[in-house]
């Protein structure tokens, strides 16, 4: 899911030295780390940040993609470091959130 948003950032920016840098993190984030699979302990940790999401009554669709990484973090025991920990709120709890400062 990560890769798939980072996939996406070159095509989202009209500006060419913005799509080269998102292209080059792109480039930089795929050969230095290892794609974990969304297998069925993500879809089962994906169940229940859905249900935990749900409950507190936010929209579920609008934040598939992050439910997506928390639950592939959550399944395979590993913390999710994010830049907008807000995003991931509804499961903490399930999975260990890890502010990143943000970029300025």
């Amino acid at each position: 899911m990560v890769l798939a948003e980072l996939a996406a950032g070159p095509h989202a920016t009209a500006s060419k030295s913005e799509r080269a840098r998102r292209q080059a993190r792109l480039q930089w984030v795929e050969a230095s780390f290892v794609s974990l699979p969304f297998d069925a302990a993500a879809a089962r940790a994906y169940g229940m940040i859905y249900a935990a999401a749900k409950a507190t009554g936010r929209k579920t669709k609008r934040r598939l993609a992050d439910y997506m990484i928390a639950a592939t973090a959550a399944a395979n025991g590993l913390p999710l470091y994010t830049k907008n920990p807000k995003d991931f709120a509804v499961a903490k709890g399930l999975v260990d959130i890890t502010a990143l400062p943000a970029r300025h």
